[in-house]
């Protein structure tokens, strides 16, 4: 199956992928394959983007009670009485025991009219 590909149809293919719409879904918009755009995409030299397969995150390295050091986040993380409990470990915010992320979940205040405030 050949794939005409006339000037308004180039135009709108450079419009979509400048919107960064997916290979797929400028595909379904165009009636051709994902596969013919790529193709048309490098042929046209535009612009490469990032892949949208996000690589894995390694494990966040285990921070036992040994391991704590001062700087670091004391959140505690899971059932202290199972044996993958551990704590944050992530650089805490100066003169707090805790992350930035932790420090918004623990100094929480509530107001008379009932409102939850971020102390730190």
């Amino acid at each position: 199956m050949t794939i005409e590909w006339t000037p308004t149809r180039i135009s709108v293919l450079i419009a979509l992928w400048e919107e960064g719409l997916s290979t797929s879904e400028i595909g379904n918009r165009l009636g051709v394959t994902k596969n013919a755009v790529i193709g048309k995409v490098h042929r046209l030299g535009l612009t490469k983007r990032g892949s949208p397969i996000r690589p894995k995150t390694k494990p966040a390295e285990v921070i036992s009670l040994a391991a704590l050091r001062p700087g670091m986040c004391s959140w505690p993380e899971g059932d202290p009485s199972t044996k993958e409990f551990h704590f944050c470990g992530e650089p805490a915010i100066s003169e707090k025991p805790y992350c930035a992320e932790h420090c918004r979940r623990a100094y929480v205040t509530i107001t008379k009219d009932g409102k939850k405030t971020v102390a730190a």
